[in-house]
């Protein structure tokens, strides 16, 4: 079948009894953050204690995306620069945007995708080697630049910051580019210093005003992850029930749990408040937005 095949036995804008209705919506959630800062770590950790991680990716109901399967492809020139270190990969217009913009788009239709890999020890993406990414109900799209993007940034339902200090990134960057995408030190400092600091200064740090929780300290902050992780299994059982109850009472309905808007239009339940980082995050959720408060502590 092509993108726009059945999901969950369900075709695009119908149902088997012939009652319109439309395809059930990914509650999307953006993760953004500097490089190294734990960005894919949280998600990891989130898929784990949802029980995702080790599921059949046919069946999986959360799944993560990496903005780095959306690079550009390179000029001749360009990639004679990135093999010596002097190509600003943290820069907005190293990405393919429309591409980014129109798969994330045909995944809040509700279509099976494919995105390519992305090899970073040749600098490039790998049309021979796709990753099939099935329809869910719950989609992680993790990037250094996933807010920056206006249009893009407008398809989140929820968006948290990944904020790690400058110090432990790069630290924990060295030896990942060393060891795993075959970089030397000095080309990896040279790229930290010229390209990727100043690239997080100008076009990533900014972008954490968008976010809904921020959480410090990434994949180490256990209390941030339990949070949102309880948030996600909430809305999976709501789901769940509506999806039960509506086959039920083999209605056409609009399901209570019916997404809209590019926004969840759903009650859910307040999260507890949780003191993180020596600051008291206050993350509620109301019938049509998410709003997170940051209020002073005294400790």
């Amino acid at each position: 079948m092509s993108a726009g095949e059945l999901y969950n036995g369900v075709a695009n804008g119908s149902r088997p009894n012939g009652c319109a209705d439309s395809v059930k919506t990914p509650f999307l959630i953006g993760v953004a953050g500097g490089t190294a800062s734990g960005k894919s770590t949280v998600c990891k950790r989130i898929m784990e204690q949802l029980g995702q991680a080790d599921m059949d990716h046919t069946q999986r109901q959360v799944v993560t995306i990496s903005q780095d399967s959306f690079y550009r492809e390179l000029t001749d020139a360009e990639k004679a620069r990135a093999e010596r270190g002097l190509f600003n990969f943290d820069h907005p217009s190293a990405f393919n945007e429309d591409l980014m913009l129109q798969t994330l788009q045909d995944i809040l239709q509700g279509k099976k995708v494919e995105i390519s890999e992305y090899d970073y020890r040749n600098n490039a993406v790998c049309p021979e080697k796709r990753i099939t990414i099935y329809p869910a109900d719950v989609v992680l799209f993790e990037g250094i630049l996933v807010f920056y993007f206006p249009a893009i940034r407008d398809l989140f339902h929820m968006k948290l910051f990944v904020d790690t200090d400058s110090d432990t990134r790069l630290a924990r960057r060295v030896p990942r580019d060393i060891n795993e995408r075959g970089r030397d030190l000095e080309q990896v400092l040279n790229a930290y210093m010229t390209f990727v600091k100043p690239a997080f200064e100008e076009f990533c740090s900014p972008t954490k005003k968008f976010a809904d929780v921020v959480i410090p300290r990434g994949a180490d902050n256990t209390v941030a992850i339990d949070l949102i992780v309880q948030h996600i299994r909430e809305f999976l059982n709501n789901r769940s029930r509506s999806e039960h109850s509506s086959a039920q009472l083999a209605t056409c309905g609009t399901s209570a749990l019916n997404l809209t808007s590019g926004r969840a239009e759903e009650s859910l339940q307040t999260i507890s408040s949780s003191v993180i980082n020596r600051q008291l995050y206050s993350v509620m959720y109301d019938y049509s937005s998410i709003v997170h408060k940051q209020l002073d502590c005294d400790m």
